[in-house]
């Protein structure tokens, strides 16, 4: 059985805290934040860097944590941000969390009991068999975790408060952000660079433990809207064009397999329609489409115009309109022009005892439009895993593991200045 560390206790400790604050957004909120919960979690972080000798802690008025751990060195060094999300994902409730600490994990189904039709398997979710011995925490059975990103938040507030005890780890200026909005795509859309005043960034957003991600999705937000033609069902004949009966063929001829999140894996793309209004007149559907190779979001579009333009030729008198939104583009594109902040990464991580694994984000995480506004931004892993689900869970030992990563990782720009 592992015993807890004191690091290992603590962090856990800051996590069930932080899960039991509901702070999920809203993609269809016009605020910002999309909900103001998040920043109840903010005022309690701020709370906590002032607490441990973080001075110049506070949330502006968007709710943007900022905070700094100052240098203790005379050489200069390039000022590291360290990044995470308060915000939880909408797609499941993040309403009263109740958090539980199963201890020494030996690889048994976990019953989740508010709701003992959810149950976490090693054979459903296979790193989970990596984490025997491990302490796992996870939720009740009604709600997500939020370890996505609230285990990275655990982590930053963890390592400013070990760095600050700790005068014997040399390190330069270390600039604290936690941001709000990121699961709704607009973690910085009000960030102030000037603000952060950092030279390199990682976010602490990925899953498994050595995980190091230099390559996101680039994303677009697409709306496919159809227009059909209105009459009285009693007197339709020849008249009505009924919207949601084109809207359903169009997506009955999206394509099954491939170009689906559920068909694709690895540095494949996808559409994905996830959201549908539907009236007799006028139904749209809205899409995410996502790739790591960026010309090719054109590609996936020109599908979708397609076979809106087949769908329409099935309905005369039907018409159809398009509008594209650019959410965030692939970070490689960024990271490429600065190896050393990856090759930093993984230098540490071979100094803590992790094996690095770099790989790619189905996702997004806000390190990449961090990596075009000038903060050059991969992303460390965290242990969050099952992320956005009832089975959401988290290893304390590898939030562990990412503190001693950053730890090293601080020393690694110290002795490189």
């Amino acid at each position: 059985m592992i015993i807890m560390t004191e690091t290992a206790q603590n962090v856990a400790n800051r996590l069930i805290r932080y899960v039991q604050v509901d702070t999920q957004s809203d993609p269809y909120s016009d605020t910002f934040p999309s909900t103001g919960k998040q920043k109840n979690l903010g005022r309690i972080v701020v709370a906590e860097l002032l607490a441990i000798g973080i001075a110049d802690a506070y949330m502006d008025e968007w709710g943007y944590v900022f905070g700094t751990v100052p240098s203790n060195t005379d050489k200069d060094v390039e000022t590291i941000c360290f990044c995470s999300h308060l915000d939880t994902a909408p797609d499941c409730s993040g309403t009263d969390v109740k958090p539980i600490l199963h201890r020494n994990y030996q690889g048994e189904d976990i019953v989740l009991p508010d709701d003992t039709t959810q149950v976490i398997t090693t054979k459903q979710h296979k790193y989970l068999a990596e984490r025997v011995g491990d302490d796992i925490i996870t939720a009740s059975g009604t709600t997500l975790l939020g370890a996505d990103d609230k285990a990275g938040v655990a982590i930053i507030m963890q390592l400013a408060e070990e760095l600050i005890q700790s005068s014997n780890i040399k390190h330069g200026d270390i600039r604290i952000l936690f941001t709000p909005d990121e699961e709704v795509g607009r973690g910085v859309d009000k960030l102030d660079m000037n603000k952060l005043n950092a030279d390199v960034g990682y976010t602490l957003d990925g899953g498994t433990r050595g995980s190091l991600e230099g390559d996101t999705f680039s994303a677009n937000a697409m709306t496919v809207t159809f227009h059909g033609i209105s009459a009285h069902p009693g007197y339709a004949k020849g008249k009505m064009v009924n919207s949601v009966k084109v809207m359903s063929a169009f997506l009955a001829s999206l394509p099954a397999v491939g170009l689906s999140p559920e068909t694709t894996s690895g540095a494949e793309g996808f559409v994905h329609p996830y959201n549908l209004r539907g009236q007799l007149e006028t139904s749209s559907v809205d899409f995410i489409v996502r790739d790591f190779t960026t010309a090719n979001l054109g590609k996936h579009q020109q599908l979708v115009v397609d076979l809106a333009e087949a769908a329409i030729a099935q309905y005369p008198g039907a018409r159809y309109e398009v509008s594209v939104k650019e959410q965030y583009r692939n970070m490689r594109e960024m990271l490429d022009k600065f190896p050393h902040i990856e090759a930093n990464a993984v230098e540490a991580m071979k100094r803590a005892g992790v094996e690095p694994k770099q790989d790619l984000v189905r996702g997004g995480t806000d390190g990449s439009r961090l990596s075009f506004m000038g903060l050059p931004c991969p992303n460390i892993f965290t242990g969050e895993m099952a992320i956005h689900s009832k089975h959401e869970y988290v290893s304390v030992q590898d939030m562990e593991a990412a503190i001693h990563v950053c730890m090293e990782l601080v020393q690694v720009y110290e002795e490189n200045a």
